[in-house]
């Protein structure tokens, strides 16, 4: 088995809360003890000046496979996330045909393994064809290994179908990854409803579209047991309410993806679709709760919601395109750019949120920690490097963004996947 020594790098480890620099030996796919012989590894890799954290975990990526491979597959998807830093990833069921039985989760699961070089799982969906009328077999797709159940792209409208689910998911202790998102209220609106949206005749989403599925689903949590992970958060509303249900001892989580902490609706440019993802881009005043809940801990994850599409459907209109940009490969000079350099996350927070968090509420037991023994999944970055981000580059099939061109900060070198080096960066 090929040995690694990574020596001189500025060690992170949210599961011990410790930021030191030292030396990490990777054998036999494993973190182990550091042996007096760890010259003689078969590389030497020095990462004098960079983070070493445990690889990175997205709970929130869509693959598009199966049915529409041409936006994103299992392959491209996996080798972006290997260049983002990213060593496990969560692809949602809304797929087509949707990953709502056992069999559609084997496919998944079975094609990642000879095609990927991380660790892909794939979410089940939560109700049968995504319809909201019944729940999916999820007793079944747990055996074939869903780590969780997601209705994303909607929600369970149906309440007492979704409570049906998230008892379900309770007692297999599996979480409720949350798209919150009211059917009645979405309307058909593709923008932040804001005086912008107005001015261009754009029908808007309102706040309230998120806010009212996010405080019935935190009801429902508290009924069920279930552990409710709020997807995507968007507004000072979900902030506030997942804030007060985690003072109250509810089991229940949030993330908040870069471009939500990152970009407002004033941002947006008139017409340009790299601008169009759902939720929307909302108010300065929703970002700076956003930014709120994760300096002081109510948001416990950054994920991507990594959503691909192509050229030609992104070059529609701002009514017609579909939502969703790319975000694997931009996460982590984001995060170092807009959060760590302006003081809102330490590096070790920018480690909880985006790789031991995750790792605890998807129960994943052998990740999120430099530990002995836990798996050789680590990440390399130099927080310094200077560059600009440019789509051309990207290995994802999608190049819908609207952080092209901009100069950022922190760069991934290098991503070891059980003890493989699966990207590097030249």
């Amino acid at each position: 088995m090929h040995t690694i020594l990574i020596k001189n790098g500025r060690l992170l480890d949210p599961d011990r809360g410790l930021d030191v620099t030292g030396d990490l030996y990777l054998k036999d796919g494993l973190i182990a003890v550091l042996p007096e012989d760890a010259a003689d590894a078969d590389e030497v890799i020095d990462a004098s000046g960079c983070y070493v954290l445990p690889g990175l975990i997205d709970m929130h990526v869509h693959l598009r496979d199966p049915g529409q491979t041409w936006k994103e597959d299992i392959s491209s998807g996996s080798r972006a996330a290997a260049a983002g830093g990213f060593t496990t990833i969560v692809a949602m069921p809304n797929t087509r045909p949707v990953i709502d039985d056992p069999d559609r989760v084997s496919y998944v699961m079975n094609k990642a393994e000879s095609v990927s070089p991380i660790r892909v799982l794939q979410a089940g969906a939560a109700t049968v064809g995504q319809q909201g009328a019944e729940p999916a077999p999820l007793e079944e797709m747990v055996s074939r290994g869903i780590p969780a159940v997601s209705e994303d792209g909607k929600s369970v409208m149906n309440a007492a179908v979704c409570r049906e689910v998230m008892r379900r998911s309770a007692a297999l202790g599996i979480p409720f990854l949350d798209h919150c998102e009211d059917a009645s209220l979405a309307a058909g609106g593709c923008v932040n409803a804001d005086e912008k949206a107005e001015k261009e005749g754009l029908p808007g989403i309102t706040n309230s579209t998120e806010d009212v599925i996010a405080a019935r689903d935190i009801l429902l949590a508290a009924e069920t047991g279930v552990h409710l992970h709020l997807c995507h958060c968007s507004t000072a509303g979900s902030a506030a309410m997942l804030r007060r249900a985690r003072e109250a001892g509810l089991d229940v989580s949030g993330e908040v993806c870069p471009h939500h902490f990152t970009l407002t609706s004033a941002d947006r440019t008139a017409g340009d679709t790299n601008y169009k993802m759902n939720p929307p881009l909302r108010t300065e005043t929703d970002r700076q709760a956003l930014l709120e809940g994760l300096r002081d801990g109510t948001f416990e994850v950054i994920s991507t919601d990594h959503a691909p599409h192509s050229r030609q459907e992104k070059e529609a209109s701002m009514t017609a395109a579909p939502f969703g940009i790319v975000g694997l490969e931009t996460a982590v000079p984001l995060v170092i750019t807009e959060l760590v350099e302006k003081g809102i996350l330490t590096p070790l927070q920018m480690a909880e949120k985006m790789s031991g968090n995750p790792a605890r509420i998807l129960h994943l037991s052998d990740r999120g920690s430099l530990r002995k023994g836990m798996a050789a999944d680590i990440v390399i970055i130099d927080p310094a490097e200077e560059y600009r981000i440019d789509p051309a580059a990207f290995v994802s099939k999608g190049r819908n963004t609207p952080f092209g061109g901009r100069r950022v900060h922190g760069r991934v070198k290098m991503t070891i996947c059980g003890g493989r080096v699966v990207y590097r960066h030249s």
